[in-house]
């Protein structure tokens, strides 16, 4: 059902209302739920039955026109990070247009009415919003071409900024939390001790972490497990900011960190232990062997190595709205697989798997707890990055809490041995693992 409400300056635009009016009805006809639609003109239209949950303001009719047109949640979205859409109420309940939008399928002859109408509303002077996709495809391929530069597109943007929302440790990966009402910080904390536990660090040993962010898990790995760490990164906010903390810590003996692509690293295996927490997501796919291979390489015999990523429920990166929406506006060079493929490509790279843990949760409680950070600081936040930053990151966080709460996307925890001859230098048990705290985990 849909009600029209007019005022004053609807009745002096009666026509282009009426208009705008009959596509949006026909639009979302068979929307579940209710919503509010107020229009640039003014006018307003409720769209469902009962208590609208939240009300999309189009600030102009080239925004409805491209709806129509296109039927993409991209555009909608995008507009939305311009201000040409505002949203007020429920944010989450908002996002599900994407799933409406996305699955609406409409006959030939009702596609053809609505792309007329909607273009006679190109008849008033329409604002061209700016050529994403365009931008996108030079992106990405500088990406693909220097590693350096696609890292800079997402880390790059502002230590502040993720200071804002970020734990005390600045950890920009899935938290393991023991309840749902843990706070991030001490999750973060877990997190960090969960991987090294996994690791079975002991002091003395060397560890490699790929993508080593802000310094969190080398650091923690050398103050309370006494190993030998180095971190590598590619983004130079991270690697200034992470050397910064080894020597605040005092950790200048134990804790080296470089600006390294994995690739460069030594040809000789160096290392006892590796681990890389949310990095692998941006080496692409047909990058994945050679990715694994290297690992192998650095890694001395019998060494473990855990591998901290994202997985998606269907096989390969095919051409989607969410793939899209991402590579577009946040990992120009993101990839994601099943945590099957991800596996089958670490044994063809002769590691042998012992550990697979999944998060999914844990990641749907850390978005929220992100999300709700941000927008708590969502004024310093503009004031540091600007609005349509800042509304892109708030909805592409919200869009991956959802996609965690819905099963969509996983993330897993895999630990793996360069395989050697023998049994591997693991307990027989995982009861190590969780055993009484070594550290006090509240205070550190």
């Amino acid at each position: 059902m849909t009600t029209q409400v007019a005022n004053g300056r609807h009745m002096r635009d009666g026509k282009g209302a009426d208009l705008a009016h009959y596509i949006l009805r026909r639009l979302f006809k068979e929307y579940q739920g209710a919503f509010t639609i107020c229009l640039w003109n003014s006018s307003m239209l409720q769209i469902g039955d009962g208590l609208p949950a939240f009300t999309l303001n189009i600030q102009h009719p080239s925004v409805l026109r491209n709806l129509v047109l296109f039927r993409d949640p991209i555009r909608l979205a995008e507009a939305y990070f311009d201000g040409k859409v505002e949203v007020t109420g429920d944010f989450n309940a908002a996002m599900g247009l994407r799933y409406y939008l996305e699955n609406l399928r409409l006959p030939l002859q009702e596609k053809l009415l609505l792309a007329f109408r909607a273009l006679a509303l190109g008849k008033q002077k329409i604002l061209q919003l700016p050529q994403y996709q365009s931008v996108t495809k030079k992106m990405t391929k500088v990406a693909r071409q220097n590693d350096v530069e696609s890292i800079a597109f997402h880390y790059d943007v502002s230590n502040e900024f993720y200071k804002l929302w970020l734990d005390e440790k600045m950890v920009y990966s899935c938290a393991y939390f023991e309840n749902p009402e843990q706070d991030l910080d001490l999750a973060q904390r877990n997190k960090l001790d969960h991987i090294c536990r996994k690791l079975r660090l002991q002091a003395g040993e060397s560890l490699l972490d790929i993508g080593c962010g802000w310094g969190a898990l080398v650091c923690w790995a050398a103050k309370h497990y006494g190993v030998y760490a180095h971190g590598i990164t590619l983004s130079r906010n991270q690697f200034e900011y992470a050397s910064a903390e080894v020597k605040r810590q005092g950790l200048e003996g134990q804790v080296t960190i470089e600006m390294r692509n994995y690739r460069d690293l030594p040809v000789i295996a160096t290392y006892d232990k590796v681990s890389s927490i949310g990095m692998f997501e941006h080496v692409g796919l047909k990058n994945l062997p050679d990715y694994f291979a290297t690992v192998h390489r650095v890694l001395k015999p019998g060494g473990l190595f855990l591998n901290h990523g994202i997985t998606s429920a269907e096989p390969g990166w095919n051409l989607g709205v969410a793939t899209q929406f991402i590579n577009r506006h946040v990992f120009p060079d993101g990839e994601l697989d099943t945590v099957s493929n991800i596996q089958l490509r670490m044994e063809e790279a002769n590691f042998e798997i012992f550990d697979v843990e999944g998060l999914r949760p844990h990641y749907a409680f850390t978005l929220r707890h992100w999300v709700n950070r941000l927008d708590e600081k969502s004024e310093e936040a503009i004031r540091i990055v600007g609005e349509h930053t800042y509304r892109v990151w708030r909805l592409y966080m919200t869009g991956c809490a959802l996609q965690f709460e819905q099963g969509a996307t996983g993330i897993y925890q895999i630990l793996a041995e360069r395989r050697q001859d023998g049994f591997p230098n693991l307990p027989l048990t995982r009861r190590d693992i969780y055993v009484a705290e070594k550290i006090n985990l509240k205070k550190n």
